[in-house]
């Protein structure tokens, strides 16, 4: 087991320079780059003074010949490669071209709302897709299972930006129950811990229930499956016949071996956080 592990791990070194090779090379190839963007910009800043005639000679040779080399685009592609990763190495991500700042200040800014977007977004799934399956399961074909799919369909059918902006739309600009945009409020650090929980709360209800509405489908159908396997297994019958009744038999027996499964969708999730 411990040499099993010990290959799978060594196996990440070759994945990741295989991976960020190929990304590399495809960033380089495509256009788009920082460079392009630039005089774009400045193009669009000479045709608003100047004739659009003359926009299109905004930088030189020399200076396009120097911006390659600032960005190292003279070098070639391997050799660029190599001094990004060893920069990557050294944590040192260098300076955005989109945003002008430190890549790593970028992230941090980032990092914490998607996180907890991330986190709680599984963790909800979880809540509700367990007992949902569960309940499917024992009640198969009955009217609550069939409403249920229905929305649960309904739910895994409409993408998660749609779903944000009919929310967005009814409950922030028509009903005005939650606030249109941001993480917290403006007067956040001044609020007290309760006032902070229904902040955070407020601005977070909509975002949740756009991520959970087609997330949780695939889980609940899973659990489901699942537990139709179970309830018609030999021990079910066992444990019945020993004196449960069906819904604990389902609950101590069934139930148990149907997560199973989820425990592989689970390091999915935790990989796509």
């Amino acid at each position: 087991m411990t040499s099993y592990l010990i290959r799978r791990l060594l196996l990440i070194i070759p994945t990741f320079l295989g991976i960020t090779l190929v990304v590399f090379t495809l960033t380089r190839m495509v256009p788009g780059g920082p460079i392009e963007r630039m005089m774009t910009a400045y193009q669009l800043a000479e045709q608003s003074s100047a004739s659009s005639a003359a926009a299109g000679n905004t930088l030189s040779e020399q200076q396009l010949e120097e911006l390659k080399a600032y960005y190292g685009f003279d070098k070639p592609i391997l050799e660029s490669y190599l001094d990004w990763l060893k920069k990557v190495v050294s944590f040192d991500l260098g300076y955005s071209t989109r945003y002008y700042e430190p890549v790593w200040d970028t992230i941090k800014e980032r990092l914490p709302v998607s996180v907890f977007y991330g986190v709680t977004t599984l963790i909800i799934t979880y809540l509700i897709s367990i007992p949902l399956g569960f309940y499917k399961a024992v009640r198969h074909n009955s009217p609550g299972d069939h409403l249920t799919s229905v929305l649960v369909f309904i739910g895994y059918a409409l993408p998660n930006y749609v779903v944000g902006v009919a929310l967005l739309y009814l409950f922030a600009f028509e009903l005005e129950w939650f606030p249109m945009g941001g993480f917290t409020s403006d007067e956040f650090e001044y609020m007290s811990f309760s006032e902070k929980v229904g902040d955070l709360f407020s601005h977070a209800a909509l975002p949740l229930l756009a991520y959970i509405s087609g997330t949780f489908a695939l889980m609940t159908f899973m659990v489901k499956n699942a537990m139709l396997d179970n309830l018609s297994a030999q021990y079910m019958q066992t444990a019945i016949a020993k004196g449960l009744n069906f819904r604990q038999a389902a609950f101590r027996h069934a139930l148990r071996n149907s997560l199973i499964p989820l425990a592989t969708h689970f390091g999915n999730g935790i990989s796509a956080l």
